[in-house]
């Protein structure tokens, strides 16, 4: 599938977290969303980005953006590495990644000379009205979090809620 861009409806989703609590973006209208997909917990480069989300996690609540992770993994696996890093926000289970195929972060990707299907780091700010206002397509997991926290800000003045 292809990523949705800036302007674009954000494809719906309904997923789980630790708990089995669903969590879905159509009942976040009204508030901003961050929805980052990762590809697996407790891996150098997601612990990376998780922490420096959980290290400004205060601000951005404060501003008013929720944040979501998903990944292809379990619900256990969510709580022992939220629990291992503090992680403030909502991790979600895309066990089946359907979700990761309707915003493109499932796809064909190459490591060591071998190909295989997986998440490709990618996020998606949605607006109040449920559009995306900036899509990261690929993205390096250090240093994302707080360009999450700028294009936020920028786009918060430009489209208050």
């Amino acid at each position: 599938m292809s990523t949705p861009a800036a302007g674009e409806p954000a494809p719906d989703l309904a997923l789980p977290d630790e708990n089995g609590t669903v969590h879905r973006l159509s009942d976040q209208r009204g508030r901003w969303t961050l929805v980052y997909f990762y590809p697996e917990d407790d891996t150098p480069g997601c612990t990376t980005e998780a922490c420096q989300f959980r290290d400004l996690h205060p601000m951005l609540a404060d501003e008013g953006l929720t944040v979501w992770g998903v990944s292809p993994d379990g619900a256990a696996s969510h709580a022992k590495f939220r629990a291992k890093f503090e992680l403030p926000f909502t991790l979600l289970s895309d066990e089946g990644h359907r979700v990761a195929d309707a915003y493109g972060a499932w796809q064909l990707k190459q490591l060591y000379g071998k190909s295989y299907e997986g998440i490709v780091r990618s996020s998606f700010l949605v607006a109040p009205d449920g559009r995306v206002a900036h899509a990261w397509p690929k993205v390096k997991a250090d240093g994302h979090a707080a360009d999450v926290q700028e294009t936020y800000r920028r786009l918060r003045t430009a489209q208050p809620v």
